[in-house]
């Protein structure tokens, strides 16, 4: 059977191919309405037929990338203007007094924490990420210099270290996070993957990060999640419904979803509990 991987965040997810109407890029252009469940997003017009879309980041991770992806990039301005800031008001200190400073950077090792623990699936952003150690560490090395040249009243050195600091390290800093920025709203192209049951007409419309690639599947290579479900974990029933197991991939897994299954009504899963064999995975 042939599968299509999509990125949600950061999990890859798998859908039959035969669940599949259409892929269609996502333009923020829905029909809302009123309602309590926070993954629905809209109503689009597939084929004339008014169809439910749900935000699928928000139904497996509980929160949409679009807001996941909007954190990312506060927490990148919060410390872009905060480390500007300190070595501003460092470099003012510098400048107008005559008085020994010491050197207190313990706030700025936050940072470190920040960059190194930044969790993307995002190679380029990744790759960018792990670039802000030299340049940072860099500045922090500049900075005890600075400052052991100021308390010994060499202010010309104190001159030469911040101009090579300025035209160096902050600029390659301030161009990493300027990448970063910039690969974080450039990555983000949802699109809605129309769904059916019956091959013909619209089932729901699922908002997912990107296509990855196919994949084709036996029935020898699915894990099922019973036992995994069984141990604790604390998902939602709707959500439990809807998976059906879980893909090796090269270096991790695929979830399998069966769309047919989202936000069935409690009352038909017992009626219809031969469509999890149909489905033809167990």
């Amino acid at each position: 059977m042939e599968l299509i991987n999509f990125k949600v965040g950061c999990k890859t997810i798998s859908l039959k191919i035969l669940d599949i109407l259409l892929t269609e890029r996502f333009d923020n252009n829905l029909t809302t309405l009123p309602n309590n469940n926070k993954s629905f997003i809209g109503v689009k017009d597939y084929m004339d037929i008014p169809t439910p879309v749900f935000d699928l980041g928000i139904i497996l991770n509980n929160i949409s990338t679009e807001q996941s992806n909007a954190n990312a990039l506060k927490q990148l301005r919060s410390w872009q203007e905060k480390l500007l800031s300190w070595f501003n008001i460092l470099q003012s200190s510098l400048s107008s007094s005559s008085t020994p400073i010491s050197n207190n950077d313990t706030e700025l090792q936050d940072f470190v924490l920040f960059y190194k623990e930044f969790n993307t699936d995002n190679e380029d952003l990744k790759l960018t990420m792990s670039r802000f150690n030299d340049p940072f560490q860099s500045i922090l090395e500049t900075i005890k210099e600075v400052i052991a040249a100021h308390n010994r009243s060499d202010r010309k050195q104190v001159s030469v270290l911040l101009d090579k600091m300025n035209r160096n390290s902050l600029i390659q800093l301030e161009r990493l996070f300027e990448s970063a920025k910039e690969q974080i709203t450039l990555d983000y192209k949802p699109i809605i993957v129309f769904t059916t049951k019956d091959g013909l007409n619209p089932h729901v419309g699922l908002l997912v990060d990107k296509v990855e690639d196919n994949i084709d599947f036996k029935k020898e290579d699915i894990r099922p999640l019973d036992k995994l479900t069984e141990i604790g974990f604390d998902i939602d029933p709707q959500t439990k419904n809807m998976m059906r197991g879980l893909i090796k991939l090269t270096q991790k897994h695929s979830l399998l979803i069966d769309p047919s299954a989202i936000f069935k009504p409690t009352q038909l899963e017992e009626s219809e509990s031969e469509e999890s064999q149909a489905y033809g995975l167990f």
